[in-house]
């Protein structure tokens, strides 16, 4: 494919320019600054396509850490082919998608199975995690030396590591390989059957409470063991703002230690939830306290990414209310613009800093994804950033509809999406 998008602001080397980009056999071959004189003859025996973004914004592809693309196992609730899709909707062209499957990629068997399905299905660049336990039981290491050649990372997500000393072996393994640990940090021992945030909504209607300590705790014994390691250690959907205290600390001790969290983290508190399952993740929404400590990490660089934890579940398991539903949102369609107009139109963080957030940290942190200069493929996004609209399920390509955003009042809209040099979303 030959093609030049015209007229947008491009964000390359930290900034925003107004540029075109010409894209050609799958790389970004050209980046025409206003002030560069454009020969049309240069292409005039070509077959080369013209898309005119004046006004719009061409971010690198977006890069999601955490994502549920349900596939093998569970295609009733997603498949690598409607997950991808969705995130190239989303303006996403590189994820990670988490272990919780079936079977579990605890093996090399078990992981080529999931990499056949993305190679034939995925329309972005999908990257497994392995996981460090077998089966995700916490009970025995995966051959963490074989694995680490085939995947991105490793992580239990869904289930935490129990057992510190489990914890510990995997860390020296891991280490050992070059790979990194993306943690799920939640202690069993401190659940006592809670299913929202133990704050002042779960107190005033009558719900259990999953209290922060079973977030931060493991956390805090995780960065004991990281500083006898020295593995390179990434924190899932950090929710509390003690876990944003003992991270901060971590990081200023030279701890090897990056942390994640999500956008409905970010922009609700436990006294906007409504009784219906889309309101319902793990960890739950917290309070305001620990909203505002989330976006103060943001700022200070305590969190280094937001990731979306896209998680999928059929209609009927989302429909029994905060107790009974299975817990898991989606919002891999709706996190640029959720972000966009609640962290950057209000005057919270800049737009380069969003940047920052979606694309440069998760690229450098787990080697995927890059930057858009000439020369490398060609994955980035191109939104229109004055482009309001409410946000409606029925129009999500994710098989998931539940969503805490539903009927919000958002702006910016993903005009096309291109992975690879092939156009994965066009509006």
């Amino acid at each position: 494919m030959f093609y030049r998008l015209n007229g947008a602001k491009i964000y390359t080397d930290g900034c925003f320019r107004k540029a075109d980009i010409v894209v050609r056999d799958g790389v970004i071959s050209e980046i025409l600054y206003s002030d560069d004189a454009f020969v049309a003859e240069v292409y005039a025996d070509k077959d080369i396509a013209f898309y005119n973004f004046d006004d719009c914004y061409i971010f690198p592809g977006f890069i999601d850490v955490h994502v549920h693309f349900r596939e093998p196992g569970f295609s009733y609730k997603e498949t690598i082919s409607t997950g991808s899709r969705a995130a190239a909707r989303g303006g996403y062209t590189s994820v990670c998608t988490m272990p919780n499957l079936n079977p579990v990629p605890d093996s090399v068997e078990n992981i080529r199975l999931q990499k056949d399905i993305i190679k034939n299905d995925a329309v972005i660049k999908v990257y497994p995690y392995a996981s460090i336990t077998v089966g995700q039981m916490g009970k025995e290491l995966t051959d963490i030396d074989a694995l680490s050649k085939e995947a991105v990372g490793f992580s239990d997500d869904g289930k935490g590591v129990q057992h510190g000393d489990m914890m510990r072996a995997a860390m020296e393994k891991v280490k050992a390989n070059g790979s990194i640990i993306a943690s799920h940090c939640e202690d069993n021992d401190l659940l006592f059957g809670g299913y929202i945030h133990d704050g002042e909504y779960a107190k005033v209607h009558g719900h259990k409470g999953i209290c922060s300590e079973s977030e931060w705790g493991p956390i805090a014994r995780d960065v004991e063991l990281l500083k006898e390691t020295g593995c390179r250690y990434h924190v899932c959907h950090v929710s509390a703002k003690e876990s944003i205290d003992v991270i901060r600390q971590a990081k200023a001790s030279g701890v090897d230690i990056t942390c994640e969290t999500g956008p409905h983290y970010l922009v609700f508190n436990d006294m906007m939830l409504q009784e219906d399952g889309r309101f319902k993740m793990n960890p739950p929404i917290r309070s305001e306290e620990d909203r505002l400590a989330l976006i103060e990490g943001i700022k200070d660089g305590t969190v280094d990414m937001i990731a979306t934890d896209h998680a999928p579940h059929s209609a009927e398991e989302k429909s029994k209310g905060l107790e009974k539903s299975a817990m898991g949102v989606v919002g891999i369609e709706t996190a640029f613009p959720v972000l966009y107009t609640h962290l950057v139109k209000t005057g919270v963080i800049t737009l380069e800093k969003l940047c920052e957030l979606l694309n440069t940290n998760a690229s450098k942190r787990f080697g995927i994804g890059g930057e858009l200069k000439v020369g490398q493929p060609a994955d980035f996004t191109v939104y229109d950033l004055g482009k309001e609209y409410e946000i409606d399920p029925k129009d999500f390509l994710s098989k998931g509809k539940s969503s805490p955003f539903t009927g919000m009042k958002v702006y910016g809209k993903c005009m096309m999406t291109v992975c690879d040099g092939q156009i994965v979303w066009k509006a």
